[in-house]
């Protein structure tokens, strides 16, 4: 059971009409990158995601199944992010990377902190998409409106993905910022790869990790098709903050028409 999904995401995005309430609906963590603030709030809401719930039926303590997504950069790939990283690099007295942004730790290895107790792999995600030139950004060309009005999503979307034991993890101020930047150099290579031969690069080899008495062997190259049921299916996550809002509207009607009730009598 793959449970619930949240997101952390940078505050500004919630005041974004619509989706952004949509999001907070569903409980996404939103931050302001300025540490002092969001230690308190992010603190908050990882130790009750982290806590264990009584079941509605069975009556028992246990742990919520979820996922916890982070984007360690803090922002997404643009010109302007890639400015701040060049920044982050001169100011830090490092190389910065070609095609990604150099992360910052603060965040992430809090997470990683707060989560270890029930958390045992942390999941790393490469993302590249087919048709951006080199020098322009997917942002900028596969828009809302290119992709659900004008029907020019991207023709195929590459991952690659890796899991760490976070057992294995540094946990450190600097062991862990050496250890995330060499995860960001790495996957700098792949997008490289990426530039050169359209594809991510696929792990067919034998691992030193064991599932049992068996080795483990990358899974290769996994090609599939994902397609929406149809084109307005990315509105099914507004759904609820839809209902909420009809809810909201009956019952601002319902006293509306009592306070008239009132008035005449």
């Amino acid at each position: 059971m793959h449970g619930h999904l949240y997101i952390i995401l940078k505050e500004s995005i919630k005041y974004i009409p619509i989706i952004g309430q949509g999001m907070m609906f569903y409980g996404f963590i939103f931050l302001s990158r300025k540490w002092e603030k969001d230690k308190e709030r992010l603190q908050y809401r990882l130790r009750k995601l982290s806590g264990t719930h009584k079941g509605p039926l069975s009556g028992k303590e246990s742990l919520d199944p979820m996922w916890l997504l982070i984007f360690p950069e803090g922002t997404n790939l643009s010109d302007n992010g890639r400015a701040g990283s060049k920044r982050w690099a001169e100011k830090n007295d490092i190389p910065d990377l070609r095609h990604a942004m150099l992360p910052r730790s603060t965040g992430l290895l809090y997470c990683i902190s707060e989560l270890q107790k029930n958390t045992d792999w942390v999941y790393d995600c490469t993302v590249a998409y087919e048709g951006v030139p080199p020098g322009e950004y997917g942002q900028d060309i596969f828009t809302l409106r290119s992709t659900y009005f004008e029907g020019r999503p991207p023709k195929s979307v590459h991952m690659h993905w890796r899991r760490f034991a976070t057992k294995d993890i540094p946990t450190g101020d600097k062991e862990f910022g050496d250890w995330l930047l060499k995860r960001w150099r790495e996957k700098d290579d792949m997008l490289e790869y990426f530039q050169q031969h359209n594809c991510l690069p696929a792990d067919d080899g034998i691992s030193d990790q064991f599932e049992g008495t068996r080795p483990l062997k990358g899974a290769g190259r996994i090609e599939t098709y994902v397609r929406p049921n149809n084109p307005l299916e990315f509105l099914f996550v507004l759904a609820p903050i839809a209902a909420a809002g009809l809810v909201v509207n009956v019952i601002v009607k319902f006293w509306i028409m009592i306070l008239r009730i009132l008035r005449i009598k």
